[in-house]
C-alpha cells in the first residue's frame, strides 16, 4: 500500500514538473534589427563601464585603448548592419507603395 502511494505521489510530482500545456505563449518574435539594437545597447553600456573604470584608475592606458577600439569597432559593425536592414525595409515599403498606387 505504501509503495502504491509513493508511486502515485512520484507520478503526480513528475507530471506537475514536466507537464507542458498545449498552448504556450512564447512572446513576440525578435527581428534581426531588434537583436542588433539590443547588442548595440550592450556595447554602449560596456563602453560607459570601460570609461568609468579607466577614469577610476583601474585600467592601464594600453588596455583601455585596445578595449575601447575593440568595442567601438563592434558598435560600428552593429550600426552598419542596422542601417543596412533599415534601408532594405524602406526600399521594400516604397516598392509595395508604388505597386498599390499603380493598381
Amino acid at each position: 500500500m505504501t509503495l502504491l502511494i509513493c508511486a502515485a505521489i512520484t507520478l503526480l510530482t513528475l507530471m506537475y514538473v514536466f507537464y507542458l500545456p498545449s498552448k504556450l505563449y512564447l512572446g513576440p518574435g525578435k527581428t534581426r534589427a531588434a537583436f542588433l539594437r539590443e547588442r548595440k545597447d550592450a556595447v554602449y553600456e560596456n563602453l560607459r563601464d570601460l570609461n568609468f573604470e579607466y577614469n577610476a584608475g583601474k585600467l592601464p592606458d594600453s588596455d583601455y585603448q585596445s578595449l575601447k577600439a575593440s568595442l567601438e569597432d563592434e558598435a560600428a559593425t552593429f550600426l552598419a548592419e542596422i542601417d543596412r536592414l533599415e534601408k532594405a525595409r524602406l526600399e521594400k515599403n516604397s516598392v509595395l507603395t508604388q505597386r498599390r498606387t499603380r493598381a
